[in-house]
C-alpha cells in the first residue's frame, strides 16, 4: 500500500463484474493495480439454458471488494470510479425492488444471465421480421442480447410484466445502485438493445416484435438519458452508496461499460514503441483487442462503419469514442476447456497430481503435454484429433444457435494422455474459431495486423501461443493481467476530469507486458487443421439436414 511519500498520488477504483466473481482495484494515474480483491457470486440454473443471479447479492460483493481494496488509503487521493459487467438484464419492480425474472417467483433472482439462452424462439422470431436493426449485428440478432429477453419475459411472465418499473443492463444497474441516476451507458444500449447513436430508439422495431408499451412511456423503462462510457453520471456517489462502498461522498462515478469492452479499452490503446510490432506507427484499427474468459470477445474498431456477416456492429461510439466497433465473439471458451477437462474420466487423477505437485490442473497439464511430445512441437499432437468448439452454438461468424460440439479422433483409451491430448486439441478449437472471426472482420475491410489478449485465459502460455501460430499474428499481452479492470478505472479516471479524453487515459494507463510471436514454421500444419475444423462444420450442417428430412 502506498506510503506518505507517495501521497500526491491520484487513485481509480474499477469494478468488475465477472460470470462468477466481483473483482475491484485501486488503479494509479499510470494504470498500476496497487491493490486487488475478488469475491464469488451464486448462479442458478434452474433447468437447461436459463441462467440466473441475484442483483443484491452482487451489489453486496461490490460493495465487500471495493471496501477492501480502498483501506489504509487516504480518501482524497481516490478520484473516480468506473464499473464494468457482464451483459446481464436486470429487473426491478416500482418501489425498485428486485422482481423474479423466473416461473417459481425467486424475487431474489431477478438477473436473467448474458449466457441464458431460454429466449431460443423469441430471437428467431425477432431474427425473421429481418428489421433494418439486425443490419447493426451483423445481421441476426444472438439470443444474449436483451430484446429477445424481454419478449420471453412479456410472453411467460404477463403479470409480472406489469410490475416492471425498470430493466437495467447490469452494467447500468450498478451506476444507478451508486449514483441513484438511470441514465444507461451508450456502450451497453447500442450493444445489446439496439439504440443507435444518431437514431436513438427505433420505435418501428419494438412494435413490430409486440413490445410497443416500451415505446408508450418514452422508453423510461430500458433508457430515455444516454451517456458516452467514462461520462461524469449525476452527482457522483449517493451518501447511501458511498457508506456502502467505503468511498467518500461525491466521488465521480462514470457511465459504465460491457466487461468486454473495459478489457478492450485496457489493452487496445496501449503504447507499442520498441516491440518491433507490424502495428507500430499503424492506427489503432490495426489491433484487435480479445478478452477471454469465460466466454471471449473480438473488439476490432475502425474510422468508418465495416459491416461484417455474423459479427456485431457496427457500434459508433461504443468502446473508443469516435471509432465503430464490431465484436466478434465465442460464447463459451473458459467454460469449455473446463466442461472438456472436469468431465473427462481422468479428472480425479489430474487433479490428485495437480495437487501433489502444487500447481493449477492447467499448469500440470501444459506439463504433461510437453513431457508426451517427444520430438514433435506440441501442437502437432492432435493431428488425428479434432473439435468443434460450439457447444453453446455458435456466436460468430456463423450466428447459429443450435450448432453443438463435436470431436472426431476418439479411443477406447482414458488415460492422463487422452485428458491432455484433449485439453490441447479444446484450446487450438478455440482458436481455429477466432482464426475464423478474424478472416471474417478482414473479408468485410478490417486490417488487422495485431492481437491483444486479456482476461483469465491469457494467463495461459498454451492458450496464448496456439493463438499467435494458429492466426499468424503476433499477442500482446499487457503488463497487468487485470487489463478489464485498469479499463473500469480509466473510466473512473475520465469521469474524475482527470485525463481529456478516454484516449489519452488509454495511453497513460495501458501498459504493454509480453508479446508472444507466431511460430511461422509452423504455419502448414495449422492451415490443414484450419482446413478439417470447417469440413467439421460442413458435416455437422449435412447430416442435421439428412436427419431433417424424416
Amino acid at each position: 500500500m502506498p506510503g506518505e511519500k507517495q501521497a500526491a498520488v491520484k487513485y481509480y477504483v474499477g469494478v468488475d463484474v465477472g460470470s462468477a466473481s466481483v473483482r475491484a482495484a485501486l488503479v494509479d494515474g499510470f494504470g498500476t493495480v496497487v491493490a486487488h480483491a475478488e469475491r464469488p457470486i451464486q448462479v442458478w440454473e434452474p433447468r437447461a439454458d436459463h441462467y440466473e443471479q441475484s442483483s443484491a447479492d452482487i451489489w453486496a460483493a461490490c460493495c465487500s471488494v471495493t471496501k477492501e481494496v480502498v483501506s489504509g488509503v487516504d480518501a482524497s487521493q481516490i478520484r473516480g470510479l468506473g464499473f464494468d459487467a457482464t451483459c446481464s438484464l436486470v429487473v426491478v419492480d416500482k418501489q425498485l425492488q428486485p422482481l423474479a425474472v423466473n416461473r417459481e417467483g425467486q424475487s431474489h433472482r431477478n438477473v436473467i444471465m448474458w449466457m441464458d439462452h431460454r429466449a431460443a424462439s423469441q430471437v428467431e422470431r425477432i431474427n425473421a421480421t429481418q428489421h433494418r436493426v439486425l443490419n447493426y449485428v451483423g445481421g441476426a440478432m444472438s439470443v444474449e442480447m436483451q430484446p429477445p429477453k424481454l419478449l420471453w419475459f412479456s410472453e411467460n411472465l404477463p403479470k409480472s410484466w406489469e410490475k416492471v418499473g425498470y430493466f437495467f443492463d447490469l452494467p447500468d444497474f450498478l451506476s444507478w445502485k451508486a449514483t441513484g441516476v438511470t441514465a444507461r451507458s451508450l456502450c451497453t444500449v447500442v450493444c445489446k438493445w439496439t439504440y443507435t447513436s444518431d437514431r436513438g430508439w427505433d420505435d418501428s422495431f419494438w412494435k413490430m416484435i409486440g413490445l410497443e408499451d416500451l415505446v408508450k412511456d418514452k422508453y423510461e423503462k430500458i433508457g430515455n438519458h444516454v451517456l458516452s462510457p467514462g461520462e461524469a453520471v449525476g452527482k457522483g456517489l449517493t451518501p447511501e452508496a458511498a457508506k456502502d462502498l467505503g468511498l467518500p461522498e461525491g466521488i465521480a462515478v462514470a457511465a459504465s461499460l460491457i466487461d468486454a469492452h473495459a478489457g478492450g479499452l485496457g489493452v487496445i490503446g496501449a503504447d507499442v514503441k520498441g516491440h518491433n510490432l507490424p502495428c507500430e506507427n499503424q492506427p489503432i484499427t490495426s489491433r484487435v483487442a480479445m478478452i477471454c474468459g469465460t466466454s471471449s470477445c473480438h473488439m476490432g474498431v475502425s474510422e468508418t462503419p465495416i459491416f461484417v456477416p455474423g459479427v456485431w456492429g457496427p457500434y459508433f461510439s461504443a468502446m473508443v469514442p469516435g471509432l465503430w466497433l464490431n465484436e466478434g465473439g465465442q460464447s463459451a471458451t473458459g467454460k469449455l476447456i473446463d466442461h472438456v477437462v472436469r468431465g473427462h474420466v481422468a479428472f480425479p487423477e489430474l487433479e490428485a497430481k495437480a495437487a501433489a505437485s502444487a500447481h493449477s490442473i492447467y499448469t500440470y497439464l501444459n506439463s504433461h503435454l510437453d513431457l508426451i511430445k517427444k520430438s514433435l512441437p506440441v501442437g502437432f499432437l492432435t493431428v488425428d484429433l479434432h473439435v468443434w468448439p460450439d457447444f453453446h452454438g455458435n456466436r460468430s461468424p456463423l450466428t447459429d444457435l443450435t450448432l453443438k460440439g463435436m470431436v472426431v479422433g476418439l479411443t477406447l483409451s482414458r488415460g492422463l494422455d487422452e485428458l491432455a491430448l484433449i485439453y490441447l486439441a479444446t484450446i487450438q478449437a478455440l482458436a481455429l474459431g477466432t482464426r475464423h472471426i478474424l478472416e471474417a472482420m478482414q473479408a468485410a475491410g478490417h486490417a488487422i495486423t495485431t492481437l491483444f489478449l486479456c482476461g483469465g485465459l491469457s494467463k495461459n502460455p498454451l492458450f496464448v501461443q496456439m493463438h499467435a501460430d494458429i492466426t499468424g499474428k503476433p499477442v500482446v499481452l499487457s503488463k497487468e493481467v487485470e487489463s478489464v479492470l485498469v479499463g473500469a478505472a480509466i473510466l473512473g479516471a475520465c469521469a474524475s476530469g482527470d485525463f481529456a479524453s478516454i484516449q489519452e487515459a488509454m495511453a497513460k494507463m495501458g501498459k504493454i507486458g509480453k508479446v508472444v510471436q507466431p511460430n511461422h514454421e509452423h504455419k502448414r500444419f495449422y492451415d490443414k487443421k484450419y482446413e478439417v475444423f470447417l469440413k467439421l462444420v460442413e458435416h455437422q450442417r449435412e447430416y442435421r439436414s439428412i436427419m431433417n428430412s424424416l
